[in-house]
């Protein structure tokens, strides 16, 4: 889980600063360090010692999808409803099971 929290930060955060050079005109290096967390966003993912890639990357969608939310409320004033808080429970308890589950 430590390394999708990390992939997470690293992915939402680069995006979040690709946002702010895009949307709210902070310049080339806030899109050049959103562009370098993005990369290491991949260079994370890849380190998660599961051998498929598309079950560790469907399993990091759904802590994602949380990480979205709490970065949202962390640092752009956004309030999660019922609705947020439900679904994002829902995609964790798909991580588990994506990535948990007995085979």
């Amino acid at each position: 889980m430590a390394l999708f929290v990390a992939a997470a930060v690293a992915e939402i955060g680069g995006a979040f600063l690709m946002w702010q050079a895009i949307k709210d005109g902070r310049g080339p290096l806030f899109a050049l360090a959103g562009a370098v967390a993005l990369a290491g966003y991949g260079a994370i993912a890849a380190l998660q010692p599961d051998a498929h890639f598309g079950r560790v990357l469907a399993a990091y969608g759904g802590v994602f999808i949380v990480g979205s939310l709490l970065w949202g409320v962390a640092f752009d004033g956004f309030r999660p409803d019922r609705y947020d808080v439900t679904g994002a429970l829902v995609c964790l308890a798909g991580v588990a099971l994506i990535m948990y589950a007995p085979r």
